[in-house]
């Protein structure tokens, strides 16, 4: 499903629901395979439509067990380290666009 957004450069734009059911909008930064799971790296976005300086959101991929549609939900990871791991990965490819911060 694709939404489009006039005048602005929106395409890597992704808008989850949390727990109280509020629209909270991300951008994607990557996708990365670990163990053949895949795992999204999002940085969450201002009500400003401004980029949040701080941490990510590392998620993993599941299907959905839909097979009509090629829907793909997004599941918090509790295993720590999964989630060093997966970023790991994503600042050794991107560590010449980001300056990060341990």
């Amino acid at each position: 499903m694709e939404e489009n957004f006039e005048g602005e450069e929106l395409d890597n734009i992704v808008v989850l629901n949390d727990e109280e059911g509020n629209e909270v909008k991300f951008e994607f930064l990557d996708l990365v395979e670990l163990d053949d799971e895949e795992y999204v790296v999002l940085l969450p976005i201002t009500e400003e439509g401004e980029e949040e300086e701080g941490e990510v959101v590392i998620l993993k991929v599941e299907d959905t067990d839909d097979e009509e549609s090629d829907e793909e939900s997004y599941v918090s990871i509790e295993d720590e380290e999964i989630l060093n791991k997966v970023f790991e990965m994503f600042k050794e490819k991107f560590k010449d666009d980001f300056d990060f911060v341990d």
